[in-house]
């Protein structure tokens, strides 16, 4: 039960091409400062300026790397690679003498052993829903341990392949054949054995094209499944590293192997931390045409852009908390963040970036900035990139604000698929040759979709506007979202614009109609009280309670869950002020069934009376609207001071 709070939310996501196409593909290995650093608070922590990875649809493997024998990736990341249809991985490494005495116990023997620690790493990803491990031995092994690896390496990877669907094991170029400690920086005789055991190679950092060269025939049809390694720090004699890390990718790609980039969170620890996001989208830019990007299939499609963290929280464009806060398991989907400049002689350009200081649903939002030129009507660009087989009938929404005196008219695009035998019904059609299609304003929904489309074409809380829309297709495919930038009507000049991005959803008006399941038995264990401290003390005095709250709910309709309590008798929330029963204060989103309340600030009870806590859950749809509070799952915890009168 209490590792419980750290699987993930749910399998990953539909994509497209799927990881076991030919594709060359993209891993992204995370070494940082030896791991489990602010991502391993895993109900989010008040953290400046923490790391964060939003490049997502540019990788197709996220591995979580330390020096822990067994690194289990946070949840956190687990999640947020998940949502994004990117495979996340563990890693198993032994080093030094006490690595070669752990590999001897567990190789050098018979299968038994070998089969149960690879049994136990199967139920370890299983369990907590990642999806697989990188297997990294840097130390020397005996002749009977090393004769025994690729029996390890087949059976774990039979194993995974069995219980984790879309499970990867992945070799680590240490250890050659003969059992000795020595890095190849290629696939050749010496390590291919491992690389025929398991799902694919990973190799030292090392390397000339030559070696590139001489991988071609020991890959053979597998050439996706060679990761050639570069290390982003640019350590030893590597092509390039650092901002120069494309000159590596340029010659990974010219020869048809995927790519391992190590520790690219460089950006983060050796350079400024106030420029961290300059520098990150410099760094993934010089890099974007090495890196074929992969599509999400699936609906609801839904995103605030939000990164899990912020320098405050907002809720639908009103402040909710002051404060920074981190918390990777919020990280929504992220768009194809790039700059779109138009062909010819015109200057016209958009470019999107992320932002921090202001957000319409959790702590950002997207920044798009552009110039429409003279002689263009409208610019635009590609946000995302789907393959999702339509429903006979969708509903769109875009939430923005405009910066400034501009008067852009801003608007949802959508490309489809299949144009030949695609029919789409109910939008205009921006020419005749073209499948990409600006779907008309919804202005009258139907009352059953009130809670969707409540705050449709209406002037939000801090200047948002949202506009939705209502398409209607059949036997289509929906490949692209735009976002479009048209002049106002009678102007010829140039027009620049800034931009905000708030939200964007596509979701199947059928879903919608489906009734939301209600939040059942919740319940409050492991309770703990503690005085409060002397800073704490007042009148009434104080106390502080933990406790443990777990609940019944079906996860795949839901984003999150936000946990509020009401505290009867006064006290609230640590650092807040008192909170009536009216107005329920936020302790914190979860991301399972379950919430640990760690510090509550509440009043003692009285001699002559009882306190109460009463606890909200709250589920958040993926389709984004508000869910009445007589809906929410609520439990009371009563509580009284102890008898003094030696009654029992």
């Amino acid at each position: 039960m209490e590792d419980s709070f750290n699987v993930a939310l749910e399998p990953s996501e539909c994509r497209q091409p799927p990881l076991s196409s030919e594709r060359p593909r993209t891993l992204l290995c995370h070494d940082m400062m030896g791991g489990y650093l602010d991502d391993k608070f895993i109900q989010g922590a008040a953290v400046h300026n923490p790391y964060c990875f939003y490049h997502w649809q540019s990788i197709d493997i996220f591995v979580y790397f330390s020096h822990h024998t067994v690194t289990i990736p946070p949840v956190g990341w687990t999640n947020a690679a998940h949502r994004h249809g990117v495979c996340v991985l563990g890693t198993f490494i032994t080093e030094w003498k006490e690595g070669g005495r752990l590999c001897e116990a567990f190789l050098a023997g018979d299968e038994r052993s070998y089969q149960a620690v690879a049994d136990q790493l199967v139920l370890i990803a299983q369990f907590f829903r990642f999806d697989g491990w990188l297997i990294n031995i840097e130390n020397s092994l005996s002749l009977a341990a090393v004769g025994n690896m690729p029996h390890f390496l087949r059976y774990l990877t039979a194993r995974l392949h069995e219980q984790v669907p879309r499970g990867l094991v992945l070799w680590y170029d240490s250890v050659v054949s003969s059992g000795q400690l020595k890095w190849q920086d290629e696939l050749n005789q010496h390590n291919r054995v491992f690389f025929d055991s398991c799902d694919g190679f990973f190799t030292n950092y090392n390397w000339r094209e030559e070696h590139l060269e001489r991988m071609l025939g020991q890959a053979g049809q597998r050439r996706a499944d060679v990761y050639v390694g570069v290390d982003v720090f640019a350590r030893g004699k590597v092509v390039g590293g650092q901002f120069d890390t494309y000159k590596s990718l340029e010659l990974i790609r010219k020869h048809g192997f995927s790519a391992a980039l190590f520790a690219p969170g460089w950006v983060y620890e050796c350079l400024e931390k106030k420029d961290f996001f300059q520098n990150q989208d410099k760094f993934w830019a010089l890099l974007e045409r090495y890196l074929p990007t992969h599509s999400i299939c699936s609906l609801p499609f839904v995103t605030s852009f939000c990164l899990g963290m912020g320098t405050r929280r907002v809720r639908y464009g009103q402040e909710e908390a002051e404060g920074p806060w981190y918390h990777p398991s919020a990280q929504e989907i992220q768009p194809l963040f790039a700059e779109h400049r138009l062909e010819g002689a015109g200057r016209g350009w958009v470019k999107t970036h992320c932002c921090l200081a202001d957000a319409w649903n959790g702590g950002s939002s997207l920044l798009v900035r552009g110039l429409i030129p003279r002689e263009q009507d409208h610019v635009a660009v590609r946000l995302f990139s789907l393959q999702v087989p339509v429903p006979p009938q969708i509903f769109l929404s875009l939430v923005y604000k405009l910066e400034g005196a501009s008067n852009v008219g801003v608007a949802l695009e959508l490309t489809t698929g299949d144009a030949g035998s695609c029919h789409v019904g109910s939008i205009s059609t921006l020419n005749e040759t073209s499948s990409r299609h600006s779907p008309r304003p919804l202005r009258v929904p139907p009352t059953k979709l009130a809670r969707w489309v409540h705050r449709c074409s209406q002037q939000l809380r801090g200047g948002w506007v949202q506009r939705c829309y209502k398409v209607n297709l059949r036997d289509c495919l929906l490949r692209d979202l735009f976002v479009s930038f048209a002049r106002p009507p009678g102007s010829r000049e140039e027009e620049s614009f800034v931009c905000r991005l708030g939200e964007v959803q596509v979701v199947d008006a059928k879903s919608l109609l489906a009734p939301l399941p209600r939040v059942q038995a919740v319940t409050v264990s492991h309770v703990r009280w503690q005085r409060a401290t002397p800073e704490e003390e007042g009148s009434p005095a104080r106390l502080r309670l933990g406790c443990t709250l777990h609940w019944s709910y079906l996860l795949s309709p839901i984003r999150c869950f936000r946990i509020h309590c009401c505290v009867g008798t006064g006290g609230g929330a640590l650092g807040g002020g008192p909170s009536g029963p009216e107005q329920p204060a936020l302790l914190g989103l979860a991301f399972v069934n379950q919430y640990r309340i760690v510090d509550l600030v509440v009043a003692a009870a009285g001699p002559s009376g009882d306190g109460r806590v009463e606890f909200l859950v709250e589920p958040v749809p993926k389709e984004g609207f508000l869910v009445p509070r007589a809906e929410w799952g609520r439990a009371a915890l009563l509580y009284s001071m102890p008898r003094t009168d030696g009654a029992l």
